[in-house]
Protein backbone atom coordinates (compact mmCIF):
# COMPACT_ATOMS: atom_id res chain seq x y z
CA UNK A 1 0.00 0.00 0.00
CA UNK A 2 1.20 3.52 -0.77
CA UNK A 3 2.45 5.48 2.24
CA UNK A 4 2.41 8.89 0.60
CA UNK A 5 6.17 9.28 1.08
CA UNK A 6 8.53 9.95 -1.81
CA UNK A 7 11.86 8.17 -1.53
CA UNK A 8 15.14 8.82 -3.30
CA UNK A 9 15.75 5.23 -4.37
CA UNK A 10 19.26 5.99 -5.62
CA UNK A 11 20.48 6.27 -2.03
CA UNK A 12 20.05 2.49 -1.72
CA UNK A 13 22.07 1.70 -4.85
CA UNK A 14 25.35 -0.16 -4.43
CA UNK A 15 28.00 0.46 -7.07
CA UNK A 16 30.53 -1.97 -8.43
CA UNK A 17 32.93 -1.56 -5.46
CA UNK A 18 31.20 -3.41 -2.62
CA UNK A 19 33.89 -3.30 0.07
CA UNK A 20 37.17 -1.72 1.02
CA UNK A 21 38.96 -4.47 2.94
CA UNK A 22 42.34 -3.19 4.02
CA UNK A 23 44.85 -0.40 3.95
CA UNK A 24 48.52 -1.41 3.65
CA UNK A 25 51.08 0.83 5.37
CA UNK A 26 54.67 -0.28 5.95
CA UNK A 27 56.19 0.28 9.40
CA UNK A 28 59.84 0.07 10.54
CA UNK A 29 59.14 -1.46 13.97
CA UNK A 30 56.67 -4.32 14.52
CA UNK A 31 56.74 -4.07 18.33
CA UNK A 32 55.81 -0.38 18.28
CA UNK A 33 53.13 -1.06 15.66
CA UNK A 34 51.59 -3.77 17.85
CA UNK A 35 51.75 -1.52 20.90
CA UNK A 36 49.94 1.25 19.05
CA UNK A 37 47.31 -0.68 17.07
CA UNK A 38 46.57 -3.44 19.60
CA UNK A 39 47.28 -1.99 23.04
CA UNK A 40 46.48 1.61 22.15
CA UNK A 41 43.64 1.53 19.63
CA UNK A 42 42.31 -1.76 21.04
CA UNK A 43 42.28 -3.63 17.73
CA UNK A 44 43.14 -7.31 17.20
CA UNK A 45 46.15 -9.05 15.70
CA UNK A 46 44.89 -11.59 13.15
CA UNK A 47 45.38 -14.98 14.86
CA UNK A 48 45.37 -17.07 11.69
CA UNK A 49 47.40 -15.27 9.01
CA UNK A 50 50.78 -14.85 10.66
CA UNK A 51 53.97 -13.70 8.95
CA UNK A 52 56.16 -13.87 12.03
CA UNK A 53 58.22 -10.77 12.89
CA UNK A 54 58.10 -9.25 9.39
CA UNK A 55 54.43 -8.37 9.02
CA UNK A 56 51.28 -8.12 11.08
CA UNK A 57 47.64 -7.93 10.05
CA UNK A 58 45.44 -5.96 12.43
CA UNK A 59 41.69 -6.65 12.40
CA UNK A 60 39.32 -3.71 12.79
CA UNK A 61 35.83 -5.13 12.48
CA UNK A 62 35.48 -6.38 8.89
CA UNK A 63 38.50 -4.38 7.74
CA UNK A 64 42.24 -4.62 8.37
CA UNK A 65 45.52 -2.76 8.57
CA UNK A 66 48.37 -4.60 6.85
CA UNK A 67 51.71 -3.54 8.32
CA UNK A 68 54.74 -5.08 6.59
CA UNK A 69 58.21 -4.13 7.84
CA UNK A 70 59.89 -1.43 5.78
CA UNK A 71 60.51 2.30 5.78
CA UNK A 72 57.48 4.08 7.27
CA UNK A 73 54.68 5.00 4.87
CA UNK A 74 52.22 7.78 5.65
CA UNK A 75 48.73 8.23 4.23
CA UNK A 76 48.29 11.63 2.60
CA UNK A 77 45.20 12.55 4.58
CA UNK A 78 43.65 10.46 7.35
CA UNK A 79 41.87 7.20 8.14
CA UNK A 80 38.48 7.05 9.86
CA UNK A 81 37.89 4.32 12.45
CA UNK A 82 34.76 3.47 14.44
CA UNK A 83 35.28 2.09 17.95
CA UNK A 84 32.71 1.13 20.59
CA UNK A 85 33.84 3.53 23.35
CA UNK A 86 35.96 6.69 23.03
CA UNK A 87 36.39 7.03 26.80
CA UNK A 88 37.95 3.57 26.94
CA UNK A 89 40.12 4.49 23.94
CA UNK A 90 41.29 7.61 25.78
CA UNK A 91 42.39 5.47 28.74
CA UNK A 92 44.24 2.98 26.52
CA UNK A 93 46.10 5.74 24.69
CA UNK A 94 47.19 7.28 27.99
CA UNK A 95 48.45 3.85 29.06
CA UNK A 96 50.82 3.57 26.05
CA UNK A 97 51.84 7.22 25.88
CA UNK A 98 55.02 6.83 27.94
CA UNK A 99 56.31 3.91 25.86
CA UNK A 100 55.68 5.84 22.63
CA UNK A 101 57.60 8.95 23.64
CA UNK A 102 60.14 10.01 21.06
CA UNK A 103 57.83 9.02 18.18
CA UNK A 104 55.17 11.08 16.38
CA UNK A 105 52.44 9.55 18.54
CA UNK A 106 49.84 12.00 19.88
CA UNK A 107 46.12 12.14 20.56
CA UNK A 108 43.55 14.84 21.25
CA UNK A 109 39.85 14.75 22.06
CA UNK A 110 37.68 16.88 19.78
CA UNK A 111 33.95 17.33 19.47
CA UNK A 112 32.56 14.07 18.09
CA UNK A 113 35.86 12.25 17.59
CA UNK A 114 39.33 11.62 18.91
CA UNK A 115 42.31 12.56 16.72
CA UNK A 116 45.23 10.15 16.94
CA UNK A 117 48.62 10.17 15.23
CA UNK A 118 50.50 6.87 14.94
CA UNK A 119 54.21 6.63 15.86
CA UNK A 120 55.18 7.42 12.23
CA UNK A 121 52.73 10.21 11.47
CA UNK A 122 49.62 8.51 10.09
CA UNK A 123 46.55 10.48 11.18
CA UNK A 124 43.47 8.61 12.38
CA UNK A 125 40.09 10.02 13.38
CA UNK A 126 38.29 7.75 15.84
CA UNK A 127 34.50 7.95 16.13
CA UNK A 128 32.21 6.27 18.61
CA UNK A 129 29.80 3.67 17.29
CA UNK A 130 26.13 4.58 16.93
CA UNK A 131 26.48 8.30 16.33
CA UNK A 132 27.72 9.19 12.86
CA UNK A 133 28.26 5.55 11.89
CA UNK A 134 26.12 2.45 12.30
CA UNK A 135 29.02 -0.02 12.25
CA UNK A 136 30.19 -1.02 15.72
CA UNK A 137 33.84 -1.44 14.78
CA UNK A 138 35.61 -0.85 11.50
CA UNK A 139 37.09 1.51 8.92
CA UNK A 140 34.26 3.51 7.31
CA UNK A 141 36.45 5.75 5.16
CA UNK A 142 39.86 6.98 4.12
CA UNK A 143 40.28 10.63 3.16
CA UNK A 144 43.09 11.50 0.77
CA UNK A 145 44.60 14.96 0.24
CA UNK A 146 44.73 15.57 -3.52
CA UNK A 147 46.01 18.40 -5.74
CA UNK A 148 43.81 21.42 -6.40
CA UNK A 149 41.37 21.02 -9.26
CA UNK A 150 41.36 17.21 -9.31
CA UNK A 151 38.32 16.15 -7.27
CA UNK A 152 35.73 16.37 -10.07
CA UNK A 153 37.91 14.29 -12.39
CA UNK A 154 38.50 11.74 -9.62
CA UNK A 155 34.72 11.47 -9.13
CA UNK A 156 34.29 10.88 -12.87
CA UNK A 157 36.90 8.11 -12.76
CA UNK A 158 35.07 6.11 -10.09
CA UNK A 159 31.64 6.79 -11.56
CA UNK A 160 32.54 5.75 -15.11
CA UNK A 161 34.95 2.89 -14.37
CA UNK A 162 33.37 1.42 -11.25
CA UNK A 163 29.75 2.64 -11.48
CA UNK A 164 30.01 4.20 -8.01
CA UNK A 165 27.66 6.79 -6.59
CA UNK A 166 29.63 9.99 -6.08
CA UNK A 167 29.08 13.24 -4.23
CA UNK A 168 31.02 16.27 -5.41
CA UNK A 169 31.48 19.58 -3.69
CA UNK A 170 33.51 22.65 -4.58
CA UNK A 171 36.88 21.14 -3.70
CA UNK A 172 36.18 17.54 -2.65
CA UNK A 173 34.38 14.38 -3.63
CA UNK A 174 33.10 11.26 -1.91
CA UNK A 175 32.92 7.80 -3.49
CA UNK A 176 30.33 5.42 -2.01
CA UNK A 177 31.47 1.85 -1.36
CA UNK A 178 29.04 -0.95 -0.46
CA UNK A 179 27.28 -0.51 2.87
CA UNK A 180 28.61 2.25 5.08
CA UNK A 181 32.02 2.90 3.52
CA UNK A 182 33.45 5.56 1.25
CA UNK A 183 36.60 7.04 -0.19
CA UNK A 184 37.05 10.78 0.21
CA UNK A 185 39.28 13.09 -1.78
CA UNK A 186 39.93 16.59 -0.48
CA UNK A 187 41.84 19.20 -2.45
CA UNK A 188 44.77 20.85 -0.65
CA UNK A 189 47.44 23.31 -1.76
CA UNK A 190 50.51 21.48 -0.51
CA UNK A 191 50.90 17.85 -1.58
CA UNK A 192 53.52 15.32 -0.57
CA UNK A 193 55.00 12.59 -2.73
CA UNK A 194 53.34 9.18 -2.92
CA UNK A 195 55.26 6.56 -0.94
CA UNK A 196 53.60 3.33 -2.11
CA UNK A 197 50.85 2.59 0.44
CA UNK A 198 47.78 0.85 -0.98
CA UNK A 199 44.16 -0.09 -0.37
CA UNK A 200 42.28 -3.29 -1.26
CA UNK A 201 38.79 -3.30 -2.76
CA UNK A 202 36.32 -6.00 -3.85
CA UNK A 203 34.35 -5.51 -7.05
CA UNK A 204 31.41 -7.33 -8.63
CA UNK A 205 32.27 -6.55 -12.26
CA UNK A 206 35.94 -7.52 -12.30
CA UNK A 207 36.66 -7.47 -16.03
CA UNK A 208 35.18 -4.18 -17.29
CA UNK A 209 37.39 -1.87 -15.20
CA UNK A 210 40.36 -4.10 -16.01
CA UNK A 211 39.75 -3.74 -19.74
CA UNK A 212 39.68 0.05 -19.48
CA UNK A 213 42.76 0.20 -17.24
CA UNK A 214 44.64 -2.20 -19.49
CA UNK A 215 43.73 -0.23 -22.62
CA UNK A 216 45.17 2.88 -20.94
CA UNK A 217 48.33 1.10 -19.70
CA UNK A 218 47.37 1.65 -16.05
CA UNK A 219 47.65 -1.93 -14.75
CA UNK A 220 50.66 -2.18 -12.42
CA UNK A 221 50.35 -5.86 -11.49
CA UNK A 222 48.52 -8.89 -12.84
CA UNK A 223 48.58 -10.62 -9.45
CA UNK A 224 46.61 -13.80 -10.25
CA UNK A 225 43.25 -14.90 -11.62
CA UNK A 226 41.38 -13.13 -8.81
CA UNK A 227 43.36 -9.91 -8.43
CA UNK A 228 45.08 -7.08 -10.29
CA UNK A 229 46.45 -3.69 -9.27
CA UNK A 230 46.49 -0.16 -10.62
CA UNK A 231 48.00 3.01 -9.18
CA UNK A 232 47.08 6.11 -11.16
CA UNK A 233 43.64 7.77 -11.20
CA UNK A 234 43.00 9.66 -14.44
CA UNK A 235 40.25 11.94 -15.70
CA UNK A 236 38.24 9.83 -18.20
CA UNK A 237 37.38 13.00 -20.13
CA UNK A 238 40.95 14.12 -20.76
CA UNK A 239 43.27 11.26 -19.78
CA UNK A 240 45.05 13.61 -17.37
CA UNK A 241 46.81 11.91 -14.43
CA UNK A 242 45.21 13.17 -11.23
CA UNK A 243 46.39 11.17 -8.21
CA UNK A 244 48.36 8.06 -7.30
CA UNK A 245 47.05 5.49 -4.82
CA UNK A 246 47.53 1.83 -5.60
CA UNK A 247 44.32 -0.21 -5.60
CA UNK A 248 44.49 -3.96 -5.02
CA UNK A 249 41.38 -4.96 -6.97
CA UNK A 250 39.87 -8.32 -6.03
CA UNK A 251 37.00 -10.31 -7.52
CA UNK A 252 34.33 -12.04 -5.44
CA UNK A 253 36.06 -15.32 -6.30
CA UNK A 254 39.12 -14.24 -4.32
CA UNK A 255 39.64 -16.77 -1.48
CA UNK A 256 39.79 -13.93 1.08
CA UNK A 257 36.37 -12.52 0.13
CA UNK A 258 33.91 -12.73 3.01
CA UNK A 259 36.57 -14.09 5.37
CA UNK A 260 35.47 -13.97 9.02
CA UNK A 261 37.81 -11.70 10.99
CA UNK A 262 38.34 -12.34 14.69
CA UNK A 263 37.89 -9.28 16.89
CA UNK A 264 38.54 -9.22 20.62
CA UNK A 265 36.66 -7.24 23.22
CA UNK A 266 39.23 -4.60 24.15
CA UNK A 267 37.38 -3.91 27.41
CA UNK A 268 38.50 -7.29 28.76
CA UNK A 269 41.58 -7.26 30.97
CA UNK A 270 43.24 -9.40 33.61
CA UNK A 271 41.95 -7.13 36.39
CA UNK A 272 38.30 -6.89 35.29
CA UNK A 273 37.88 -10.15 33.37
CA UNK A 274 34.33 -11.44 32.75
CA UNK A 275 33.58 -14.93 31.51
CA UNK A 276 32.07 -15.16 28.02
CA UNK A 277 32.92 -11.63 26.89
CA UNK A 278 36.25 -12.22 25.12
CA UNK A 279 34.96 -11.80 21.57
CA UNK A 280 33.57 -8.68 19.95
CA UNK A 281 31.13 -9.06 17.06
CA UNK A 282 31.17 -5.98 14.79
Amino acid sequence: MATGKIYDRTTEDVGNIIAMEHVNITVPDQSLATLFYVNGLGLTRDPYIDFGPNNVWINAGNQQFHLPTNKAQVIRGHIGIVLPDLNALDERLYSVEKRLRGTKFSFKRSKGFLSVTCPWGNKIKCYESGKLYTMRLGIPYIEFNVPSGTSKGIARFYKELFNCRTLTRKSSCQITIGRGQNLRFKEVKNNVDYDGHHIAIYVVDFSTPHNYLDDHSLITEESDAHQYRFKTIIDPNTGEKLFDIEHEVRSLHHPMYGRFLVNRNAAQSFRNYQQGLDAFVP
